[in-house]
C-alpha cells in the first residue's frame, strides 16, 4: 500500500462502474483518485462514497480542448500526474447491418481517440517530472471479436494497437504502459450495451464483478504490470483460439457468440 501513497491517479469515465469502484479501492490505499466525467451530478455521487482525499473535474474526452485545459489545471492543482487510468468507453452491441456509421463514430471517438487525447495531454507533465504510468482499460473484445460487436470490438482493437506501440517508445522517459482486458463485467456498461439483458442473461454465471477488475487494476498500477487479462481462463482460450481458429470456431462459435 505504500507504493500508492498519495499517488495522483486520474480517472476517466469515474461516474460509475469500474472507474467509480476503481476510484474506491485507490482511495482506501492512501492514493489520491481524481474523479474525470461527463456527468458532475453523478461524479459527487461518487465522490460522497470516497473516505480519502480525491478530486472531482468534469471532463468529455470527445472534447480535445477540454482535455487539454482539464488536464493542466490538475497538473497545476496537484503538482503532478502519477497515473492516468483511461476507462471512459461505451459500447452497442448490434449486428453491423442495423448499426448506423454515426455509432461506430461514436464508439471510435470516445473509447479510441479518447484515451489517444487524454494520453497525449498528460504526456508532457509525466515527461517533465521523469516518470509516470499510463493504464488503458480494453477489453477481451479486443483480442476476439464476436458477433454484434463488430463496432466496440474494433475500438478495442484499437486500443490494444495503441497501448502496445506507446509501451516501447514512452520506456525512455519511465512511463510504463499497461493493459486491461476484462471480459464481460456486471456494470452499468453491459445495461446500456444490450438493454434488452439477453446477453446479461445467457452469460451471468460467468460475469466478472467489479471489484474484482478494480482489484486487478489497482494491483497492475502497484506492479506497473505491462497487460492483465481477466479471467484468466478466457486469456488461454483465446491463445488457442489464436493456433486453432477454425476448429475453435466449431466447438465454441455458438458459446462466444451469445450476444
Amino acid at each position: 500500500m505504500q507504493v500508492l501513497q498519495g499517488k495522483i491517479i486520474v480517472i476517466t469515465g469515474a461516474a460509475s462502474g469500474i472507474g467509480a469502484e476503481t476510484a474506491r479501492q485507490l482511495a482506501a490505499q492512501g492514493a489520491v483518485p481524481i474523479l474525470t466525467g461527463r456527468s458532475k451530478v453523478k461524479l459527487q455521487q461518487v465522490s460522497d462514497t470516497i473516505g480519502g482525499k480525491h478530486g472531482v473535474y468534469e471532463m468529455d474526452v470527445t472534447d480535445d480542448a477540454a482535455v487539454q485545459s482539464v488536464i493542466r489545471t490538475i497538473a497545476g492543482d496537484y503538482g503532478r500526474i502519477d497515473v492516468l487510468l483511461n476507462n471512459a468507453g461505451f459500447g452497442v452491441f448490434e449486428l453491423l447491418e442495423d448499426t448506423p456509421l454515426e455509432r461506430f463514430e461514436a464508439m471510435m471517438d470516445t473509447n479510441y481517440m479518447g484515451i489517444v487525447r487524454c494520453t497525449k495531454a498528460v504526456l508532457p507533465v509525466m515527461k517533465a517530472q521523469g516518470e509516470g504510468h499510463i493504464v488503458n482499460v480494453a477489453s477481451m473484445a479486443g483480442k476476439l471479436s464476436t458477433a454484434k460487436a463488430s463496432g466496440y470490438a474494433a475500438t478495442k482493437h484499437a486500443v490494444l494497437g495503441f497501448t502496445n506501440a506507446i509501451r516501447p517508445e514512452l520506456a525512455g522517459m519511465r512511463i510504463a504502459v499497461t493493459a486491461i482486458n476484462p471480459g464481460p463485467i456486471d456494470t452499468p456498461f453491459l445495461k446500456s450495451a444490450d438493454p434488452s439483458g439477453d446477453y446479461f442473461n445467457r452469460l451471468k454465471g460467468f460475469m466478472l464483478q467489479p471489484e474484482q477488475v478494480s482489484a486487478a487494476i489497482v494491483k497492475a498500477i502497484r506492479k506497473r504490470t505491462p497487460e492483465v487479462d481477466l479471467p484468466w481462463t478466457a486469456s488461454v482460450g483465446i491463445r488457442i483460439y489464436g493456433l486453432f481458429p477454425r476448429m475453435a470456431d466449431r466447438l465454441a462459435g455458438r458459446w462466444l457468440n451469445r450476444k
